[in-house]
This record gives C-alpha cells, structure tokens and sequence, in this order.
C-alpha cells in the first residue's frame, strides 16, 4: 500500500529543507524531486523509523544482519527496486545466519531460504544489502539466499523452491517487477562478480512459471 499524496508531498517537503544547503552548495539550482529524496537520506545519522522485528515476508523470523553488512536507506523512496539476485548459501543456515551477523563478512543478504522452506529475514527490503558485489544492482535490488550448495542439485527441494517462489511474487507485487530472466537473476549474472551461484542445477524453466503461479493467486 502506498502512501496518500499530501502524506508524499510532506515527506519531500521536509527532506528539501533539509539538503537546501547542500542545493546550494553544488550549484545545481532547483535539484529533481527523486534526487532530493537521495541526497537526505545520505546526511549522517538519517533514517526512517522503524519497527523492531518487523519482517517484509509474513512468517520469516527475523535476526538481525550486522550494520556492517548493509547501508540504511528508504527503499523504494531513495532508490528504485527492479530486480530480485537469486543466491546459494554454500553452506547450512547457521553458518550463513552467523556469517550475515559478522561485521567482519561485509556482505549480507535480505533474505535466506532453507531446505524445509522457512525463511529467515536479516535486512529489511527498505535497506541496501551488501549482497552482489556491485553496487548499483545492491542498490536496486532484493537478495536472496538458498541453504545448500551449488553442486548438489538435491539441496534444492520442493519446499523451498516452493516458499522461494511465494517470496519472489511478493517482491515483485510490491515494487511492480516484471517475472523473467532480465529482473529474476542469478548472482553469476551480476557484472563483475566472481560467483557462480545459484549453478547449473538451479532449475529456472521450474522457478519462474511457480513465481508467476504465486503472483496471479495473490492478485
């Protein structure tokens, strides 16, 4: 649900007056709304309330990524979402949940989906996640861990094939993404990364007809 457009239009009108100084001083004269909403919430120590807990997938557990593994932002305010990042664990769920909450990883990713199809939740969609390894695609995109590893194509189960799906549909309702290859992608596909997840046994042709299966029931 989005939100009325006088509640919008205050919102902007705050962050204006906040970054007028900063219009000012790179002489841009009149800056574009979107880039308005941009430059505030990059001034130090600017974020949008939160709830504690709170989770974007009804019934993921939430546990907390470590802030060193993401940037705070205002997604889709301040930065457009137009894609989803499939991923590979390559490891169980506790070794990526713990991974996630390290400081020292430096990477993190929205979501992780295990073999029984539970999900767990470490970074609100709203944040940037330290996911890709590129930053523009972290920036307008949600990631998506898988528990199991590339190689062992029975790490892939119904379950979570299925909950993964129910996942994706709901990210791609909420932020209006098309589901095919060019916005549905791997982590290989990213430019410049040196990954190969989610691998050749990551079965695309049985993916996206279940993502498109999950977004029509929910319509």
């Amino acid at each position: 649900m989005g939100a009325k457009k006088s509640d919008s239009d205050r919102r902007i009108g705050r962050r204006a007056l906040l970054v007028g100084g900063a219009a000012a001083a790179v002489g841009t004269g009149v800056l574009a709304r979107d880039e308005l909403a941009r430059l505030y919430w990059r001034l130090p120590g600017v974020r949008r309330p939160r709830v504690a807990g709170a989770v974007d997938f009804r019934g993921a557990r939430w546990v907390a990524a470590s802030e060193a593994n993401f940037r705070w932002a205002d997604r889709p305010d301040d930065y457009t979402i137009d894609m989803v990042v499939v991923h590979v664990t390559q490891g169980d769920l506790g070794s990526a949940v713990k991974a996630f909450e390290d400081p020292g990883h430096r990477a993190a990713a929205h979501y992780i989906v295990g073999k029984d199809g539970h999900v767990t939740q470490m970074i609100r969609e709203l944040d940037v996640a330290y996911h890709a390894g590129n930053r523009a695609y972290n920036e307008r995109s949600v990631g998506i861990e898988h528990e199991g590893f590339v190689d062992r194509p029975e790490d892939f189960t119904d379950a979570m094939y299925a909950t993964s799906a129910e996942l994706t549909a709901g990210i791609c309702r909420r932020y209006g993404i098309p589901v095919d290859r060019e916005h549905v992608i791997g982590h290989v596909e990213v430019p410049g990364t040196d990954h190969t997840d989610p691998g050749e046994h990551w079965d695309w042709d049985r993916y996206l007809p279940l993502v498109r299966k999950a977004l029509t029931a929910s319509a």
